[in-house]
Order: C-alpha cells, then sequence, then structure tokens
C-alpha cells in the first residue's frame, strides 16, 4: 500500500509571536511528488495554528473535525485538544491513521495522534514529522544561544532540518500570530 511519509513541522513562541512553520515535500514512497505544499494552517480567525503530519486527505478531515471542537469550546484551546483527541481515538477510522497533529495558539502548544496521546511539551516547541526531531534540536539551540525572532528560528531550524531528513525540503510555509 502507497502511503505518504515524513514531513517536518516546527512551531515556536518568542516575545509574545508564535510561528509554525512546514517543508513544502510531499513523498510517495521514495518519490517526491510535490515541492511546495503548505503543511499548516491558521485556523479560528487566525488565533490558532495547526500543522500536519500525513496524508493531506487525512488532514482536511481532522482539521474540520478539530474546527468543530474550537467551536464548541472557543476561548479553552486545552478542553477543545482533551475533547477533539477523544473523539479522534474514538472513531474506528481515524485512529488507524498514522498521523500527527502540531497545535498552538498565543498560550498553549500541543502534539496530538490518533492513538490517543496528547503532549504539551515543557518547552512549548512543537516539532512533528520524520524532520522534526531535527528541527527541535535546532530551534532549541536557536532558542538558547541566540536573540533571532521565532519567525528565523522556524525558518532556519526547517532549513537545516532539510540537511539531514531526505523527507524534508527547504521550500518552507510560514503561519503567524502575533500580538495586536
Amino acid at each position: 500500500m502507497a502511503y505518504m511519509h515524513g514531513t517536518t513541522i516546527l512551531g515556536v513562541r518568542r516575545d509574545g509571536v508564535v510561528v509554525m512553520g512546514s517543508d513544502g515535500q510531499v513523498s510517495l514512497q521514495d518519490t517526491i511528488m510535490k515541492e511546495n505544499a503548505k503543511k499548516v494552517q491558521s485556523l479560528h480567525n487566525g488565533e490558532i495554528l495547526v500543522g500536519f503530519a500525513g496524508a493531506v486527505a487525512d488532514a482536511l478531515t481532522l482539521f474540520s473535525m478539530f474546527e468543530e471542537k474550537i467551536d464548541k469550546y472557543p476561548k479553552n484551546l486545552p478542553k477543545a485538544i482533551i475533547e477533539f483527541a477523544k473523539s479522534w481515538r474514538k472513531d474506528k477510522y481515524l485512529r488507524k491513521l498514522e498521523a500527527l497533529l502540531g497545535v498552538m495558539d498565543k498560550e498553549d502548544s500541543f502534539i496530538l495522534s490518533g492513538s490517543g496521546e496528547v503532549i504539551r511539551p515543557d518547552d512549548g516547541i512543537v516539532a512533528i514529522g520524520s524532520g522534526g526531531g531535527y528541527a527541535l534540536s535546532a530551534a532549541r539551540g536557536l532558542l538558547e544561544y541566540s536573540s533571532l525572532d521565532a519567525r528565523t528560528i522556524v525558518e532556519v531550524a526547517i532549513k537545516l532540518a532539510s540537511r539531514v531528513c531526505v523527507y524534508t525540503n527547504d521550500n518552507i510555509s510560514i503561519e503567524v500570530i502575533e500580538d495586536e
């Protein structure tokens, strides 16, 4: 069976700015099918950023389900996340997806999976996909040892990941939540 493999999604928060970005590569087994895909979306009037590692059709389904939960709990992202994770886990079809979501707003960061995992990273950095570990390491270093802004950190960390992960390229798309 053919499946989508790999991606890099990275989200960081610095100085009141939340940035989530992704590489643009879509791979089908060992073939690059697309180089400029957009894997991060802004939801709920630009207040929430969501990145997806997995198949596009699955992403659209999950984004729709997640938006329903956000609408039901509009000012409580943690509650919307828990309710979404429960629904995802209970759905016989969706829970079989090997998919991950990264979700951020101004205060919270989460990583979710169909197996019921809800992870709130201690440092607030969201990193998923085959290049996620590389980008996470780079972002942690840049946050600690540089004064770069959040957008630049995401761009540099994904570019560094693209030099190591064959399923990640340096065609980066970015979404931002800024202080008003």
